[in-house]
């Protein structure tokens, strides 16, 4: 099918240009329009405990440490959250989460987040307890005092070192719903040697039983009155039911699912184990993180869109009529 002249009507072919004109001339104004869109604004703690140091992941077929891993799903989960969001780093060791500066911009300071995340490794924890329980609760405490209480995604093996008692846990006082938060759970569950570095993070072999505590200190009992007498609580256990404690072992790691379920499942937190970056950037981006906001959208796409349409019109008007005409015929 071919178009004529007398197809055209060129008072409607103006008229269409006409239309479209102001659509085009909108888009040097750089409009906006305004509609509801999903955030996230995270606070990101990375325990860099020595026990985040056993290699026991795998990354393209390279074996490499629980740390490794972490850094390397959120480099790569970065560009999956949407611009307007927010995100800052923190780091765990001892019983405290550390944060290192507040959530930025992700998009206008991606290559930032990127840097200040690879700098992040064992070298700077300051001690070699691992009391997660109450590192969750300090990130929670963290989050709670920056403006707009971001949610907390808390990334461990769960390794409490020395090892709890379940008698004897710390209780706090965090209201559930406070802070929304994900714990990320990395490591295996087969157990595996501790490295064992110096403060400049050159390694020294492994740890052995002897150089690391077994078994809590509470169960050991506390100094009597009188010479070297013991007292402990009756029915206090050394080993921490549900906790993953396992006494005489300690100087060996594995992923503790079980007791980051708990704590996750006590302060109203999902739990994600680490495996895949795919799966980690939907953990992440769970609509229970996310915060519903209005936010101005570049509305110079819809003007384009709406311009070509209207300078198409009179061509596709034509093609109607002549359609139309060959089928009455």
């Amino acid at each position: 099918m071919s178009l004529r002249l007398q197809d055209w009507h060129p008072r409607g072919e103006r008229l269409w240009l006409a239309l479209a004109t102001p659509a085009l001339a909108g888009c040097f104004l750089n409009p906006t329009l305004p509609w509801r869109s999903a955030l996230f604004e995270h606070v990101v703690v990375i325990d860099v405990t020595q026990s985040m140091n056993v290699q026991d992941q795998q990354i393209d077929g390279a074996t490499v440490s629980r740390l490794a891993l972490a850094k390397h799903a959120l480099q790569h989960s970065l560009q999956d959250l949407p611009c307007g969001s927010k995100l800052g780093w923190a780091i765990f060791t001892e019983y405290r989460s550390y944060l290192l500066f507040t959530p930025v911009e992700v998009c206008a300071n991606r290559a930032e987040l990127r840097a200040s995340l690879a700098g992040i490794d064992g070298r700077m924890a300051w001690s070699g307890n691992s009391e997660v329980a109450k590192g969750v609760h300090s990130g929670i405490t963290v989050a709670k005092a920056l403006p707009g209480v971001p949610s907390l995604v808390f990334i461990t093996d769960g390794h409490e070192a020395p090892p709890l008692n379940a008698r004897h846990r710390p209780k706090f006082d965090d209201k559930v719903g406070e802070v929304a938060g994900l714990i990320v759970g990395v490591g295996d569950l087969k157990p595996t040697p501790i490295p064992k570095t110096d403060p400049m993070g050159r390694p020294l072999g492994f740890w052995n039983a002897d150089e690391v505590q077994q078994v809590d200190p509470r169960s050991q009992g506390r100094g009597a009155s009188v010479g070297a007498e013991k007292m402990v609580e009756d029915g206090s256990e050394p080993a921490a039911v549900g906790l993953g404690a396992t006494p005489g072992s300690e100087h060996l790691s594995a992923l503790r699912e079980t007791y980051l379920k708990l704590l996750a499942g006590e302060q109203g937190f999902g739990y994600h184990r680490l495996r895949e970056v795919e799966a980690f950037s939907a953990a992440w981006r769970d609509k229970s993180l996310a915060r519903p906001v209005t936010v101005q959208g570049d509305a110079r796409l819809l003007l384009a869109g709406l311009a070509f349409v209207l300078l198409l019109m009179p061509c596709a008007l034509a093609l109607w009529r002549r359609s139309f005409t060959a089928a009455r015929r």
